[in-house]
């Protein structure tokens, strides 16, 4: 065994699972299923495979912080490593900065950054999550992240309340634009999966380049909009200029439909304080439903609106909304994005379309020829949406819980309550993203505490923009 061999050994009988990941990645490469039965073994092989020679090591061990290392094994210390460095790095930048904030992560940071991303990675793989390094190579192999796209990951960080990190990478990225200006950063671009989102909740299994006729990308196709660019605040720590949606006033149209009854008056009194022209219908039939969907869609006050909401509280079978009609075919969840698509809606072209929707699933009638195509995974025994809003500019909140709660008597829904919270919320300007993690916490409280009437969320959106509703 050479030399360098044998040292490559005592460095890796030393390091804990997780610091043999960090290692790995930094060396650009990283399978967490193989470091299950023999991490070590794993990333001695790898690193036995590399051209590593004694300073790469170091630079290695360096970044992991395992300074005792350095001075026992390699005989050398942190400060003489550093000068070494100061004009020779192998390791990427990039893959430095997300070993430091795996690092920096907690148990309770990554309980909430999974379930923020669980309409973006299948279940199996969120299910399986150790350590932050294995949602970014997750991300990584959904092109959702790399060195180049960093935007996704830093708001997570701040959906997360870990703006500390969420500037970390703010700083990275303006710093690699800084260095070469001549390269435009990407679109920020946001999933609270599922979002957000994901297979877990019935959409594919994340966010990646492709087509601007999908929902599944970032990559938006360019189109003429009155829609003007306008700079707001800067980013944190970015020195970049925030591009935000067009105001007017009032901020824009507001549609509620309430088939249920319950709390279609909560919401209306939520955005008539936001300065929305709001209009509620409650008890619709499903082709009452569809009719006002299709009218609204034509209305000239699109033209003039900066955003549309729509808001639906209804019984569902699938995708499909039942309105007041249990036996009635049910409109597809599909049928109501198409019809504000640019598309069939050209005044809401280039403008933000929110869709919050909040089912109560009709499990018992599932039972039937095509039950195959869904899937029964989650909190409760709900059938998962194939609903997936195209286009850019679309931001669609989908709840669901089982039917069986509106028998309560005086019944209230969690995400209804928690998103009218956010709404009205006067401490703070309404920050349409930071509004919706204020909802998904509240919801996730609410199933920790109560698991046997327990909501799930789908969450994804294609803006291009930050959108204030105040």
């Amino acid at each position: 065994m050479s030399v360098l061999s044998h040292t490559i050994s005592q460095i890796t009988e030393e390091l804990s699972t997780d610091e043999c990941k960090r290692l790995s990645y930094l060396c650009g490469d990283l399978d967490p299923d193989c470091f299950s039965a023999d991490p070590r073994g794993t990333l001695h092989t790898l690193l036995s495979q590399t051209r590593v020679d004694g300073v790469f090591l170091m630079e290695l061990v360096l970044k992991i912080k395992r300074y005792d290392l350095l001075r026992e094994v390699l005989s050398t210390s942190k400060s003489s490593v550093e000068g070494m460095l100061r004009t020779r790095q192998a390791v990427p930048e990039y893959r430095s900065l997300m070993a430091d904030v795996s690092e920096d992560m907690d148990a309770e940071d990554l309980k909430s950054l999974s379930f923020l991303l669980r309409g973006t990675l299948p279940k199996q793989k969120l299910e399986n999550v150790q350590s932050f390094l294995d949602i970014v190579v997750e991300l990584e192999k959904l092109d959702q992240l790399s060195s180049e796209k960093t935007g996704f990951i830093e708001d997570c960080l701040r959906s997360i309340h870990r703006t500390d990190l969420a500037r970390k990478i703010s700083r990275f990225q303006h710093t690699a634009v800084m260095a070469n200006p001549e390269v435009c950063p990407p679109e920020r671009a946001q999933h609270f999966r599922p979002p957000a989102a994901h297979t877990s909740s019935g959409f594919s299994s994340g966010f990646s380049l492709g087509s601007c006729k999908g929902w599944q990308t970032h990559k938006f196709c360019d189109t003429q909009t009155p829609v003007k660019k306008e700079a707001a605040r800067s980013s944190s720590g970015s020195g970049c200029q925030e591009e935000v949606y067009r105001m007017t006033d009032p901020i824009g149209v507001c549609l509620i439909i309430d088939c249920v009854g319950t709390e279609g008056d909560d919401l209306e009194q939520a955005f008539l304080a936001l300065r929305f022209s709001v209009t509620l219908h409650r008890l619709l039939s499903e082709r009452e439903l569809e009719s006002t969907l299709r009218a609204v869609s034509r209305q000239q006050e699109l033209h003039t609106a900066g955003v549309f909401v729509c808001c639906i509280i209804s019984r569902s079978r699938s995708s499909l909304l039942l309105a007041t009609d249990p036996l009635a075919p049910g409109l597809s969840l599909d049928a109501l994005r198409t019809l504000f698509t640019p598309r069939s809606c050209p005044g809401l072209a280039g403008k933000p379309k929110l869709f919050f929707i909040q089912s109560y699933e009709e499990c018992e009638a599932c039972v039937g020829p095509g039950d195959g195509e869904l899937e029964t995974d989650g909190p409760v025994s709900s059938c998962r949406s194939r609903a997936v809003p195209e286009d850019a500019d679309v931001f669609w909140s989908h709840c669901w819980t089982d039917g069986h709660q509106l028998e309560t008597p005086g019944h209230r829904s969690v995400y209804l309550q928690a998103l009218r919270a956010a709404l009205t919320d006067t401490r703070k300007r309404a920050h349409l993203i930071d509004m919706h993690t204020a909802v998904n916490r509240a919801v996730y409280e609410h199933n920790r505490r109560s698991a046997e009437s327990s909501y799930t969320i789908n969450l994804r959106h294609t803006l291009r923009k930050t959108l204030y509703l105040s």
